[in-house]
């Protein structure tokens, strides 16, 4: 292979590893923006639009680079530290700072830019030594590549095996990589500087890379008040579980899920009503809840079956498996009554042929339209059809004070569901509430073909919280939480992601 040939194979081969390492960068940039900030529709538009445009403020900033091969270097080095430091730089801003915006889209503009030059540097450097039919659509070509084994290989093994931080420093290292292999095959073209400022980087990277878990380990000390025991990523989200003492938190995507200290309230107000108001209760459906929490509420009625379907299967294995999760849901995962299906709540209701006696829903807040339709009314159309006459459907609805017009669109969604039993009625809907430290006021939606008779619950015996004495006064609500006027949601309007942003930062922004 002559000289020339041996740069062009390293040039294609550099385009398509640039282009992996781009796109893992706005990978990371929308996943922990959607973690820390939430909503993860918008999140990713605003990444992958801000992106792309400095892409093209980048590819028109090229042709000021007076020398493609020095200007490539220095991209492939800058990029080494900006895209290699830019997952550690929102956390650290995230734990320790007032907000993530500078390092977040900052960052993101300095990539894109950086990232945009690349392509064009590439094609001069090729067109300059000489290489044979030189085309540039073939270039995009190896760039399209890349960028095609970035999409796959993100959610499927770099954040599983690697997480976010030390992602973002190890194609740090990537772009350094491609920097030094492209100084030493263009050595006479390029000074003494170069060299030096890549070795700082480097180095500097590298330890950085070899660091990352004592980073997380210390970012996690300052986002959380106790001491973290388990840290995961998954392709569906940051699990993450903190310890103090005798009291257990469990944080998705940095946002608290349960403390064990008031759990047991939510889960007996979620559950207990709901299981206590219907006749038959032997097929019982669990859409969310991988945590097992309302597993074990819904065992203490003896059930014959009970089918929980929750999206990610990390969350479901470790609250079967592991020694102390699992006692936190007091086995209920492994229990032989209980079915664990990993799968979207929809596809597996829309797939599904059983009807149940009571469906649980147990799911994340409506913040986004992903979530937002698992709270629609074509939704809760589906789940009818899978309820047996007498039953009950029951859903976490919110906070009535917090996002009061999201709670109250909930409940207006389930009253306009059909009702298959009474063609020309909608369902019967029961709305009720909860105090839970963690949370706050709690709200929760509890629907049938009809009305239930107003009578005491008969509750299991195991509840710490809530008795036939508590339940009437659940289903009062004070002025500043009394229904008001709220659209029904649904796939093609959505304002339940609206309601429910406006109310939350009503109070907290």
């Amino acid at each position: 292979m002559s000289h020339v040939q041996g740069r062009e194979v390293w040039l294609w081969l550099a385009t398509f590893l640039v282009a992996v390492a781009g796109l893992v960068y706005e990978l990371i940039a929308a996943t922990a923006s959607s973690f820390l900030l939430g909503d993860s529709i918008r999140q990713f538009s605003f990444v992958i639009g801000i992106f792309l445009f400095a892409m093209g403020a980048g590819a028109w900033l090229s042709r000021f680079a007076g020398d493609s091969v020095r200007g490539f270097v220095t991209t492939q080095i800058a990029l080494g530290v900006i895209g290699g430091f830019l997952a550690p730089a929102i956390f650290a801003a995230y734990a320790w700072g007032e907000g993530i915006a500078v390092p977040l889209y900052g960052g993101l503009v300095a990539i894109g830019v950086l990232s945009g030059m690349e392509i064009p540097l590439i094609a001069r450097v090729l067109k300059e030594i000489g290489a044979p039919e030189f085309r540039f659509e073939n270039v995009l070509t190896a760039d399209y590549i890349g960028a095609l084994v970035a999409s796959l290989a993100f959610p499927l093994l770099i954040i599983p095996y690697l997480g976010l931080m030390t992602a973002s420093l190890a194609f740090g290292a990537l772009n350094l990589g491609v920097a030094g292999i492209s100084l030493w095959l263009f050595r006479a073209q390029v000074g003494r500087a170069l060299w030096v400022g890549w070795a700082v980087v480097l180095a500097v990277t590298l330890t950085g890379l070899v660091l990352a878990e004592r980073a997380v380990s210390v970012t996690h000390a300052a986002l959380f008040q106790d001491d973290v025991i388990l840290s995961r990523a998954t392709p569906y989200q940051q699990i993450t579980v903190t310890r103090f003492r005798d009291r257990t938190r469990l944080f998705l995507d940095y946002a608290i899920q349960f403390d064990t200290r008031d759990e047991h309230r939510y889960h007996e107000a979620l559950v207990h009503p709901a299981m206590a108001q219907v006749a038959r209760r032997q097929d019982i459906l669990i859409l969310g809840g991988g945590d097992g929490m309302a597993a074990r509420e819904v065992l203490r009625w003896n059930p014959q079956a009970v089918t929980l379907v929750d999206l990610d299967p990390a969350m479901t294995d470790l609250f079967r498996t592991h020694p102390d999760l699992s006692a936190l849901n007091d086995g209920a995962l492994a229990d032989p009554r209980v079915t664990v299906v990993n799968r979207d709540a929809w596809t597996f209701v829309e797939a599904d042929p059983a009807t149940y006696d009571v469906i649980i829903l147990d799911l994340p807040d409506p913040k986004n339209l992903s979530l937002s339709r698992l709270y629609s009314a074509e939704f809760y159309a589906l789940l009818v059809e899978r309820l047996n006459a007498g039953g009950a459907i029951v859903t976490q609805a919110g906070s009535p004070l917090y996002a009061r017009q999201a709670f109250w669109s909930v409940v207006a969604t389930l009253e306009a569901a059909r009702n298959p039993l009474v063609p020309e009625e909608g369902l019967s809907v029961t709305p009720y509430h909860t105090y839970v430290p963690s949370f706050g006021l709690w709200g929760f939606a509890m629907a049938s073909h009809a009305a239930f008779a107003d009578r005491p619950l008969s509750l299991p015996d195991g509840t710490r919280y809530l008795t036939p004495a508590t339940w009437p006064q659940l289903r009062v609500f004070d002025p500043d939480t009394a229904r008001i006027p709220a659209e029904v949601n649904t796939i093609q309007s959505h304002p339940l992601p609206r309601y429910y942003a406006d109310g939350w930062e009503t109070w907290f922004d």
